[in-house]
């Protein structure tokens, strides 16, 4: 056998010491300790809680409370020495703490078990984890806002199959992005109704013996109700799995955003400028301006979903109630985490400072016949049948294929070889400006309807800090 040691403090059970390569295979420290803080949180809370059920004399609870005050300085400060040979974040805050308060510490641990510790530190985690997401989603809504209504009125060419299709305004462009981070936003709100409900007071899997008041504890830390499962609240990650999915959905969007981007950017679109400090250049062609940040949250959004498929494969095949396994829960979650985070700050601070080229986004609006539906719609008015119009114009559109005329750009003569019907006004509705402005309803691309949906957002971003 190898060497082996005996620092854990579970060794009563056992006759032999840890194989040092079973201590490294099995110690999560050094992934783990980043939950140093909420599970410090959570053991005040729960040592208040032993105080008041009486396991905890007045001295106790002081030393303890004081105790983990000085370990989260120590921590903060970089004077904590994790040991590896303790297994976890909370043996080592354990050990740490006993070393420094003696006796007292020692009780600490009444009346709970890793499991429902670590379930209750996760929950703390991802809970200010969503906050702290939604902060960035927020800042972002409110720059495409801004972007909207800076651009309501430029008209550039709106795609489907990534042909041109009909013309949008790029002011309706962005607050397409902003609907989809409004979505994600509320998912993350749902979800967080989920974590935030409490397993401590759970212990290994049956509850404890011991009078816990579980509605003090859950107060203590800001969860709306505790668990109501002591099998099931140890052995959940439902919540966990439940937020990286929504976590992969923003990635999505933002890789959508990403493609979109990195296409305009492009000197052959040439719509947008991307700001200088989010791009970078090439080593050998002293040209490039290469949209980097774009393309590597399009890159990252494959961690996240990789994320998400790891974690439900994780969960599938577990019995009740808490099984090892789950250890390997935590570094897909953090990761997620800072990948989703970082990408939205990154967004949040480039997107909205991209510069517009109007005149390239009309010009090429002007390409591929994008007023064809509104001359279909203008026939349909006159009492021509939508499918009977819908054939016209096709043959319109195949003339101008011919002749390299745009619809706007053929005389009346040409345009009535196609249908009698068509008459003089036929060229309000044939320019890209009239093409917008004739979708001035709910949800249209108007101008009028983009500065609408911009005083609706700001009044809906308004509730939020």
């Amino acid at each position: 056998m190898g060497d082996t040691t005996s620092s854990q403090l579970w060794t009563g059970r056992f006759s032999e010491a840890t194989d040092k390569f079973v201590e490294k295979f099995t110690a999560s420290e050094h992934f783990d300790r980043r939950l140093y803080r909420h599970d410090i949180q959570g053991s005040m809370a729960h040592a208040r809680m032993l105080h008041k059920i009486g396991v905890l004399s007045s001295a106790e609870l002081e030393a303890i409370l004081g105790g983990l005050e000085a370990i989260l300085a120590d921590i903060e400060r970089g004077d904590f020495a994790w040991l590896p040979e303790l297994e976890d974040v909370h043996m080592n805050i354990e050990k740490r703490l006993t070393d420094r308060i003696g006796e007292a510490g020692k009780k600490l641990h009444t009346a709970r078990s890793r499991n429902d510790q670590v379930a209750t530190d996760v929950r703390l985690y991802v809970r200010d984890a969503i906050d702290a997401i939604t902060a960035e989603l927020i800042r972002f809504q409110r720059g495409l806002v801004d972007l909207a209504e800076q651009h309501a009125d430029v008209i550039m060419p709106g795609f489907t199959h990534m042909q041109v299709a009909q013309p949008v305004t790029f002011g309706h462009h962005m607050l397409a992005w902003y609907e989809m981070l409004v979505r994600d936003q509320e998912r993350l709100a749902d979800c967080r109704k989920r974590v935030n409900v409490m397993p401590l007071g759970s212990a290994a899997l049956a509850g404890t013996s011991f009078p816990v008041d579980r509605e003090f504890t859950a107060r203590e830390l800001g969860f709306d109700r505790p668990s109501r499962n002591s099998l099931d609240a140890v052995s959940d990650r439902d919540f966990a799995i439940e937020f990286v999915a929504a976590c992969a959905m923003i990635m999505m969007h933002l890789s959508r955003m990403a493609e979109e981007l990195i296409l305009w950017a492009s000197p052959i679109l040439g719509f947008i400028e991307l700001p200088d400090r989010y791009c970078t250049g090439s080593s050998i062609m002293p040209q490039k301006k290469n949209p980097d940040v774009a393309e590597l949250v399009r890159g990252k959004t494959a961690r996240v979903q990789g994320h998400l498929t790891a974690l439900l494969t994780l969960m599938k095949g577990q019995p009740l109630a808490y099984n090892r396994d789950n250890q390997e829960d935590k570094e897909p979650l953090f990761d997620t985490i800072d990948t989703v985070r970082d990408s939205l700050h990154a967004f949040a601070d480039m997107v909205p400072n991209l510069q517009v080229n109007a005149a390239r986004m009309y010009q090429a609006a002007r390409q591929g016949f994008a007023t064809a539906t509104d001359l279909a719609d203008y026939l349909v008015r006159k009492g021509v049948p939508f499918r009977d119009a819908h054939e016209i114009v096709g043959k319109a559109v195949r003339y101008g294929v011919e002749q390299s005329k745009d619809l706007s750009e053929m005389s009346l003569e040409e345009l009535r070889q196609f249908s009698p019907a068509i008459t003089e006004d036929v060229f309000a509705v044939l320019t890209l400006e009239g093409s917008v402005a004739a979708r001035d309803h709910l949800g249209g691309t108007a101008p009028a309807q983009v500065r609408a949906q911009v005083t609706a957002a700001r009044e809906r971003l308004a509730q939020f800090p």
